[in-house]
């Protein structure tokens, strides 16, 4: 049985202040509940300096690790058991923590690929891998419903590193922190497809769905846009405008993640009681804007609640998430206690369904993963014919977007989000999608008006940023020749 050991570390309500005391190490990770503002998160999970890290682009996988580089063709998700494995099991006495070491990283739309067989027709719009996971050896855990935080250690982590990751939650500086660092966007975002595209393709989704071949197709645009300066700047002031139960910022050289998602994919946690692992899955399906007054937001609210077109989006998703996830629950124990509960954002009111399980004892987390990839909230029922539809209709592949980001921990904690609401910065352009479920009364222009909807609050934010083109000087009258 592995261990671990704990030490307390001083809480603090908004976790930025602790991940600037690891924000420079290698493969700085926060996995971001948006306390103090969201009213949904509870647990920040943050670490760094992972030792070994798999990258899988298309067909391969590059693992690399202390004094190692090696490829595999293997299944991704066995590639990532292997490297979890050594840490397993954990004494039963942390079954309760959230983390105790394990992997955090992405698992991108598009290495749904690699489960199930769709059309390669999209092109690349962003150089990110399909995954790209870590193993990490500890992490800072901050609860904040008992308003305190600790530094978990397995019996893996260097001495080293764990003398390290103390010092710096000590307080005690290690580096000159008098540097500025900025951010600026160099121009607006702009899309890929243009209004009129956008409304065509769903015509053409509604026209696929009364002929029979799917239900429901969620369907994206895509933004793009140059920056300059620091990602976790943008970060920041992203988090500050629209706080996220399942937010998560994760930089390496060149290439970042900025996701401030509402929606949970699936977690997994132990229940003491009935000595069994509960899956739970959130799908959001229904969106509506929030209102300018308490009034006209109250009425925004009420209509979405009532909206039958909403309510049966919903449940066309919540009837797949309950086959997905019963591939790996015991029979029987698959339910859905709530349907269509109001949450509520900064900028937008979501149906929030909640569908449980309990994880048959012959499955594993990443096997439940594996299995229910990508989500069905961002594909759309069934499946494989929804993907089919949006390779066709979506120019560029989705990258990280509408994939998953989150933890699988040593001691059977999983926890994984939907990465919508997310940006992607790589090589100095930063990428944005926005979309929805579009089914048979989908009317197509509010469709396009949602997907702006969801998404107008971070764009706004970062193009904030730009900087005002200072006017040019005027041309000095040219002197009279003599």
């Amino acid at each position: 049985m592995k261990s671990i050991t704990r030490h307390e570390v001083p809480y603090v309500a908004d976790c930025a202040v602790l991940f600037e005391k690891i924000n420079d190490m290698p493969e700085a990770i926060w996995l971001d509940s948006g306390k103090p503002t969201s009213l949904q998160g509870n647990i920040d999970i943050m670490s760094s300096a992972a030792d070994i890290i798999i990258e899988t682009r298309g067909g391969e996988s590059t693992i690399t690790g202390p004094s190692m580089t090696r490829t595999s063709e293997e299944d991704p998700f066995a590639i990532a058991q292997e490297i979890l494995d050594p840490l397993l099991p954990i004494e039963k006495r942390y079954e309760s923590l959230p983390f105790t070491g394990g992997l955090m990283g992405f698992f991108g739309y598009d290495l749904g690929r690699r489960l199930i067989d769709i059309p390669s027709k999209a092109e690349s719009a962003v150089d990110l891998p399909d995954m790209r996971i870590g193993r990490f050896l500890w992490a800072l855990t901050v609860y904040h419903d008992r308003q305190s935080a600790e530094a978990v250690f397995h019996e893996s982590c260097p001495a080293s590193l764990k003398s390290d990751i103390i010092e710096r939650l000590s307080g005690i500086p290690l580096k000159d922190n008098t540097h500025e660092t900025n951010f600026s966007l160099t121009r607006c975002f702009s899309a890929t497809t243009s209004k009129k595209e956008y409304l065509k393709a769903i015509e053409s989704i509604k026209r696929y769905i009364n002929s029979g071949d799917c239900y429901q197709t969620n369907f994206t645009q895509h933004f793009s846009a140059p920056y300059e300066g620091d990602e976790w700047i943008a970060y920041q002031r992203l988090r500050k405008a629209t706080a996220s139960p399942y937010s998560a910022f994760w930089r390496w050289p060149n290439q970042a993640l900025l996701s401030m998602s509402p929606e949970r994919f699936l977690k997994i946690s132990p229940q003491k009681s009935t000595n069994t692992l509960l899956v739970e899955t959130k799908p959001i399906k229904g969106t509506m804007p929030r209102g300018k007054s308490a009034q006209q937001d109250q009425k925004n609210a009420d209509t979405l609640l009532s909206s039958q077109k909403d309510r049966s989006e919903n449940v066309m998703i919540v009837d797949l998430l309950r086959n997905d996830i019963s591939k790996n629950c015991t029979p029987g124990t698959v339910k859905t206690p709530l349907l269509f509960a109001l949450e509520s954002f900064p900028n937008v009111h979501h149906l929030v369904s909640t569908v449980t399980g309990e994880l048959a004892p012959e499955s594993s987390p990443l096997g439940l993963l594996r299995d229910s990839f990508p989500g069905g909230s961002i594909t759309g029922a069934p499946k494989k014919r929804a993907m089919e539809i949006i390779e066709e209709l979506e120019p560029l592949r989705r990258s990280a977007y509408c994939g998953s980001i989150g933890y699988l921990s040593a001691n059977n904690h999983m926890d994984m989000n939907i990465a919508i609401r997310t940006i992607v910065a790589s090589k100095a352009v930063m990428h944005c999608w926005g979309g929805g479920g579009i089914v048979a009364d989908s009317m197509a222009n509010n469709e396009f008006t949602e997907s702006l909807d969801k998404i107008k609050l971070l764009l706004n934010t970062l193009e904030d940023s730009i900087r005002p083109t200072p006017p040019t000087p005027p041309t000095p009258p040219t002197p009279p020749t003599l």
